[in-house]
């Protein structure tokens, strides 16, 4: 019986983890704790920078896929819920410091894409310390075609606790194991500032607990955003037939939103957002939403920074107010 190559194998760096158990390991990697994350980024941040800038331009990664260890991942996120989404804020400020840094040297700062995307993996091969970067000039599409090229990868063994960089193609991927709590998409600012509100409320004392935004693919909207502000702590997400009107109605003028087509609703004890689908077709974070009856809702967690495809065709994203 043929025996399947693992990860490493495939890459042909399977020396790089095969130690005499004899002898010491001089350099073990850091334990995973907020510090050791938020470091790594910012530092592969600034090493894509060094790589891919040119003729005064700065050029830097705008997608971050950070792999760990599966054990690693499950003990690092049991007692600290949330914290990863506060590394990714912190990660975004350093970026727009370090950027800010470029612009008054006189380098042109422009943006290959229009927003920031982290996703944090696991992969069954990493090894208890190991800890993996993957950096995207351009965050994915929701286009269905996708041009296929290799990822510069950086990995840090824990048995040598050095650096290697190396080339892999896209289908590697599919081995990694990809969490809803693990995707943040934040948009990308111009101006070099991260805003946590990011929308000025219109109504004073009125607070916004919620942004939601959508791209429509309809010929009027080509290039326009559409974005609501949930001010309920109950919203409908519907389509452009929708005759209801009110603050809690989110109507998205396209034929291929059903009426109504989500619930969504937000629980002050917990302070989680939860979604309820009426629609033809719901996916959420690219997993399948249970269709539920009108009259008996069938909730399931709304992470903040997720995103949603309704019908296969417009794409919905929520971040948190």
């Amino acid at each position: 019986m043929e025996t399947k190559p693992n990860f490493w194998q495939r890459l042909g760096i399977q020396d790089w983890f095969l130690t005499n158990e004899s002898q010491p390991v001089a350099n073990v990697t850091p334990a995973l704790t907020p510090e050791v994350i938020y470091k790594y980024i910012v530092e592969k941040f600034q090493e894509s920078i060094n790589e891919l800038s040119f003729a005064g331009r700065v050029v830097f990664y705008h997608e971050f896929i950070i792999s760990f260890n599966a054990d690693d991942y499950r003990e690092f996120n049991d007692n600290k819920q949330g914290i990863i989404g506060l590394i990714v804020q912190e990660c975004v400020k350093k970026f727009y410091e370090i950027l800010k840094g470029y612009r008054e040297a006189g380098k042109t700062v422009e943006p290959s894409g229009s927003k920031w995307v982290f996703r944090v993996v696991t992969h069954p091969d990493y090894a208890r310390g190991d800890k993996g970067f993957i950096g995207k000039l351009l965050p994915d599409s929701s286009a269905p075609q996708k041009k296929e090229e290799n990822l510069r990868v950086t990995f840090i063994p824990r048995q040598t606790g050095i650096a290697q960089t190396f080339d892999v193609n896209q289908e590697v991927l599919s081995g990694f194991t990809y969490y809803s709590d693990g995707y943040f998409e934040i948009p990308y600012e111009e101006q070099l500032e991260y805003d946590a509100q990011e929308v000025n409320d219109s109504k004073p004392g009125q607070a916004v607990i919620a942004r939601l935004e959508t791209i429509i693919p309809d010929k009027q909207f080509a290039g326009k955003k559409v974005e609501y502000l949930m001010k309920s702590e109950e919203i409908i997400i519907t389509g452009k037939e929708e005759t209801r009107e009110g603050d809690e109605i989110f109507k998205i003028p396209s034929d291929w939103v059903s009426v109504p087509h989500l619930h969504i609703r937000y629980n002050k004890a917990d302070g989680k957002f939860y979604l309820a689908s009426f629609g033809e077709m719901t996916t959420l974070n690219e997993n399948l939403v249970q269709h539920s009856d009108i009259n008996a809702p069938v909730w399931v967690e709304l992470p903040v920074n997720s995103r949603m495809l309704l019908n296969g065709i417009i794409g919905l994203n929520l971040f948190k107010g």
